[in-house]
């Protein structure tokens, strides 16, 4: 009975999150396939453990106490021989209904980049879990490639974008793009882009710096970061924290004092106010 409940609680969670659109907050949307291949297997597996259920019942009712207590042995022993071992199992195979009914899904927002700070190229963070890595700036996929496929991964999008004068940066391409960029910082500078996103100011001496970022997602929650560009408004600009923009301008190079290096920005010609869409995160798509 107790799995038949909680194959059934998995089913009914994937399908709420897929029919809310929550779904897209925990993992690449690209993969949205693998949810509902967990969906249909959790449903068939609740099914089968239904029937398992009901002809265990009937079996119990039309037989004799000897047969019953051979029957029970059978089918509960399998390696948990005793109450709280099975109670402890139940309890983790549960543990993701409970986690995901109870815990909100929340946006992001530059409360958390204000929060964890950013670094460049990649936060060391762990949250407690080595295998997680919060990224900043530029999306690196290289962790998931060897060396040398990643370089062709790489020389493909440089093919694909490198010869074009002005890069309309889109939800589909944005984190390739910005990987490019950082990546190869010097093939880019001087060519005209326009791309949207929210706005992020951080202190930097006694001036505030101004960056336009995106969260996104490259495979699941679990490297999820923050991802954009220094941007230089044009003058007479008046931006808050939170606000999303539309910006068009000419990528060039800036020594940035508190990383202690270039990096990439953008010298904005057009800054239009927009709002902000209704799934706030990009992915990487492979």
């Amino acid at each position: 009975m107790l799995r038949f409940l909680i194959l059934s609680g998995y089913f009914e969670l994937m399908m709420y999150l897929q029919v809310s659109g929550k779904l897209d907050q925990y993992i690449n949307v690209h993969y949205r396939y693998l949810a509902i291949l967990s969906m249909i297997l959790s449903a068939l597996l609740a099914l089968v453990q239904l029937y398992v259920w009901v002809k265990s019942d009937s079996a119990k009712r039309d037989h004799d106490e000897h047969h019953h207590d051979e029957h029970h042995h059978e089918e509960h022993d399998h390696g948990l021989s005793t109450p709280w071992q099975r109670g402890i199992a139940y309890v983790l195979l549960a543990l993701p209904i409970i986690v995901g009914t109870l815990f909100p899904t929340v946006s992001l927002d530059t409360t958390i980049v204000e929060a964890k700070g950013f670094n460049f190229p990649v936060s060391k963070e762990s949250v407690g879990d080595p295998e997680m890595q919060t990224q900043y700036l530029k999306p690196d996929t290289s962790i998931y490639f060897n060396k040398s496929d990643y370089l062709d991964q790489m020389n493909q999008l440089k093919a694909k974008y490198g010869d074009k004068e002005k890069i309309t940066i889109t939800d589909e391409n944005y984190l390739e793009i910005m990987e490019l960029i950082y990546n190869y910082p010097s093939e880019f500078i001087g060519k005209k882009i326009s791309y949207e996103g929210f706005v992020y100011q951080t202190p930097n001496g006694e001036q505030e710096d101004s960056f336009l970022f995106r969260f996104g997602i490259i495979h699941c929650v679990a490297d999820s970061g923050v991802f954009g560009l220094l941007t230089h408004m044009p003058d007479g600009t008046s931006i808050k924290n939170d606000e999303w923009y539309k910006v068009e301008g000419t990528i060039q190079s800036d020594y940035y004092e508190p990383f202690k290096r270039e990096i990439p920005s953008v010298e904005v010609s057009k800054a239009t106010k927009v709002a902000a869409p209704k799934n706030q995160y990009v992915y990487r798509s492979f």
